[in-house]
């Protein structure tokens, strides 16, 4: 994921399983009457809901659909939100900020769900949830472009694209490479399409949700996947450990009663159980 300077914030609703449910008795009050905390005794940023930070778009994640944010990341945290007896809403912000834990910090939202690699210097502001998908990197190129490897890239004289701010753009540069900075996932893929980089890389799920349009498929191909170890992991604020055992009670819930691999095939493709399991990889370094 990225940084993406200036954008404007904005609240915008998510779909929930949930209808209408009630939440606990007994609870503290908030200004407008409501409550702000949540069953299990969860503390909330505001009444009735589960504010989630992320960045838009990072398809298949959480992109906007039809005037809704969807994906894989809303739909796994909408989970967490029936299971609190309230729904969620999502905040657009800057990447930059899930990796300090501003909005966190500040009580603007409850948690941070954005494709996010758990990694050692992250962890050091925001606290992780439980690995809830294994990720890969993809080098993704042009048919015609004749570059089957990243050694490739450089060999031709190609150019590399990568999003900004991200463990993709991370390993690029620790290859030697200084590839073209794109602020989103979007911004990347179309900067390939457009012939601006002969190259990307980019998450692989990204790539897999990417490539089941036919023309993207027909014209586009992934040259090499290059496993690097990652792991994605929702956040909260550090110390709030209420929501982060509702966070994992929910991922844990939905990997065993089958709801993740619906999921998965609803929004990433057919099922490949090495990225549900997190003992299939460890936390990049990167």
């Amino acid at each position: 994921m990225i940084t993406l300077s200036g954008r404007r914030a904005r609240i915008l609703a998510a779909t929930t399983a949930a209808a209408a449910l009630v939440v606990v008795a007994g609870c503290t009050s908030s200004g407008n009457g409501g409550t702000k905390t949540a069953a299990g005794g969860v503390e909330l940023a505001k009444a009735g809901q589960l504010t989630t930070c992320t960045h838009l778009p990072y398809p298949p994640f959480q992109s906007e659909i039809d005037g809704k944010v969807q994906g894989f990341d809303v739909s796994m945290i909408d989970l967490v939100a029936k299971n609190l007896g309230v729904k969620q809403q999502i905040l657009d912000t800057p990447f930059e900020n899930f990796k300090t834990g501003a909005f966190l910090n500040s009580g603007e939202c409850d948690l941070a769900a954005a494709g996010m690699t758990i990694t050692p210097e992250r962890k050091k502001h925001v606290d992780f949830s439980d690995p809830y998908f294994n990720a890969t990197q993809a080098l993704l190129v042009a048919k015609s472009s004749g570059i089957t490897s990243l050694a490739d890239v450089k060999a031709k004289g190609k150019k590399l694209g990568a999003q900004a701010q991200t463990t993709g753009e991370d390993y690029a540069k620790s290859k030697g490479y200084d590839p073209v900075s794109f602020h989103s996932s979007d911004a990347v893929l179309n900067g390939l399409r457009t012939g601006q980089v002969q190259a990307v890389v980019i998450d692989y799920p990204v790539v897999q949700g990417w490539l089941k349009d036919k023309a993207n498929a027909a014209a586009f191909q992934i040259a090499a996947n290059i496993n690097t170890g990652e792991q994605y992991g929702f956040t909260v604020k550090k110390g709030n450990t209420k929501l982060l055992a509702a966070i994992n009670k929910a991922i844990a819930d939905a990997k065993a009663d089958g709801t993740y691999k619906k999921l998965y095939e609803r929004w990433i493709g057919p099922y490949d159980a090495a990225a549900a399991s997190p003992a299939a990889a460890s936390p990049s370094a990167s």
